[in-house]
């Protein structure tokens, strides 16, 4: 499935250096096409390094079950669909795709893994990016039909569909179910206070020896941070870029960002981050939430009420960067606050 190198930086130089009390544990792992991390506080080496290594083995059943390309129980039931057939599919499935059914319609079917032809369509179902673009007749075939998650129908314990180009790429939806596993996981083990971080989408329990836990927000052009914010527990944070998938023909950037709407990358944006309070799946929306709106461009404040998110940073095409006012209240810029800045309400 389509990987993401960090969207974020955890600062975790800084933030080991400045624990002068208790150390804290750190696990990595590749996983999801990105880098890893589980970081556990307030518990003795052993527990803690038990506990991180329940989670990254989920995280692995998670990556082999629903590979969007790889032999997988995903890639079979996207094998069944284009050939016109039912699929027998798992509780667990049945359940994540009903889930994301609901998110779908809720997005304005702007977040939609029911994309997965046309993600391949561009390339970016591939360990390596191409270097060319999708043949105009298939784009064209696809936009007609525009396929999405709200065609797929279950029956019991069986999934199908009449329309043969709908294939689902959960790359955009997975990362933040595996956030809310891990938690699940970490609390089961008796872990209060830890950190998760797959590839930028980022989940706080608790604390870091009594200090929040403090992570940094890529900019989108440059090395570092934009700004840094801290989390309190149960938070989740998550963040869509152009930078973190992409190819370049002709001077040209192409993001594995796309539009359903178009079928074609997103232009207008750089980078979007939200920020979701504690409540029930935070991790599975800070996955979710940050792709539409990415992709609404200026319409993002509409549709982030729609999705009930009060915390957005999003970065436009120029460079210009808009803030909701209660996402501007929690962010420390890196280097003072950006010039050109749009706060909304």
């Amino acid at each position: 499935m389509p990987g993401h190198p960090l969207g974020f930086l955890l600062l975790l130089v800084w933030a080991l250096a400045a624990c002068g009390r208790a150390p804290v544990h750190h696990q990595e792992a590749f996983v999801f096409g990105t880098r890893v991390e589980v970081l556990i506080a307030g518990l003795d080496e052993a527990e803690a390094r038990t506990a991180a290594a329940a989670v990254l083995r989920e995280f692995d059943r998670l990556q082999r079950t629903y590979h969007a390309w790889k032999p997988s129980e995903l890639s079979a039931l996207n094998a069944a669909l284009a050939a016109g057939r039912q699929q027998a599919v798992t509780p667990e499935m049945a359940a994540l795709i009903v889930e994301a059914q609901r998110l779908t319609q809720l997005s304005e079917q702007l977040f939609d893994p029911g994309i997965g032809r046309l993600v391949s369509l561009w390339g970016f179902q591939s360990d390596e990016l191409p270097a060319a673009l999708p043949d105009a007749a298939a784009l064209a075939a696809w936009r007609a039909a525009r396929p999405s998650m709200v065609d797929l129908r279950l029956d019991g314990q069986y999934a199908s569909s009449q329309q043969r180009l709908l294939a689902l790429d959960f790359g955009g939806y997975l990362k933040g179910v595996a956030l809310d596993r891990a938690a699940t996981i970490l609390q089961a083990h008796g872990v209060r206070h830890a950190l998760i971080n797959i590839g930028g989408n980022v989940m706080a329990l608790g604390s870091k020896n009594g200090q929040r836990w403090r992570v940094g927000i890529q900019h989108p052009r440059q090395p570092g941070p934009l700004a840094t914010i801290e989390l309190n527990d149960g938070e989740a944070i998550g963040t869509s870029g152009d930078y973190q998938r992409y190819f370049e023909l002709d001077g040209r950037r192409y993001s594995h960002l796309l539009d359903p709407r178009s079928a074609e990358p997103v232009l207008h944006t750089q980078a979007l981050t939200v920020l979701i309070t504690p409540r029930v799946a935070a991790g599975t929306l800070s996955d979710v939430a940050s792709k539409p709106l990415f992709i609404a461009g200026r319409d993002w404040p509409r549709l982030a009420r729609r999705l009930e998110v009060e915390h957005v940073l999003r970065v436009d095409a120029d460079g210009r960067v808009q803030v909701s006012r209660a996402m501007q209240d929690r962010l420390v810029y890196v280097g003072g606050q950006p010039p050109a800045i749009e706060v909304t309400q």
